[in-house]
């Protein structure tokens, strides 16, 4: 059982990585130092290191634990039902870009930075796993096989998140329709019996 003091060191510990992150992703991985990072987080350089063993260790924590919150307020909108099904796909690219696009931006700067890439390798190997979990816990919901909705889900993921870095709307739009008539034939295949709600033209 954690301590008071384990506790409130946690707190404080995740609220710099919160206030940290946020700041990276206004202003750019590459455009502010470490006393501007403090200043953003109230706090001075001395103090951050007593959370963090440098400044890496703050960028590569903040940004697994920030991203992880981003994963778990997507998931929290995931559907009920197939006839959810289609709202969800329609409307989560937009809802994400607009609350997220900064942190996915963020996100990529780190990940694909020499530094930072083996963190950014052993953080997909999460998503892979969690994405999968989450797939498990949808079969339930849409009668179709786990196996067949990871791979719908990285299709939306990937197409949120472009859309997020780019406003791509062609490509955004290319990928939903072909997730959608992709679900269309496996509700057809796996769950005859629900209705799909889907319209097409």
């Amino acid at each position: 059982m954690r301590t008071v003091n384990e506790k409130a060191r946690r707190a404080k510990q995740v609220e710099i990585m919160v206030k940290c992150f946020d700041c990276y992703a206004e202003k750019g991985l590459n455009t502010i130092g470490v006393k501007a990072i403090a200043n953003a987080c109230n706090c001075n350089v001395a103090s951050l290191y007593q959370y963090f063993d440098n400044l890496d260790d703050l960028i590569i924590q903040s940004t697994e634990y920030c991203m992880t919150k981003v994963e778990d307020e997507f998931m929290e909108k995931a559907p009920t039902d197939v006839e959810n099904l289609w709202r969800f796909i329609d409307e989560i690219p937009y809802w994400t870009a607009k609350k997220h696009g900064k942190k996915y931006r963020l996100m990529y700067q780190v990940y694909t930075h020499p530094k930072y890439r083996q963190y950014g390798q052993e953080f997909f190997k999460g998503v892979d796993e969690r994405y999968t979990e989450y797939a498990k816990s949808l079969e339930g919901r849409l009668g179709i096989p786990y196996e067949k909705i990871t791979p719908l889900i990285f299709i939306l993921i990937r197409a949120c998140v472009h859309y997020a870095l780019f406003e791509d709307e062609f490509y955004l739009k290319s990928q939903i329709d072909v997730l959608k008539e992709t679900l269309e034939l496996f509700i057809m295949k796996y769950n005859p019996q629900a209705k799909s709600g889907a319209v097409t033209e």
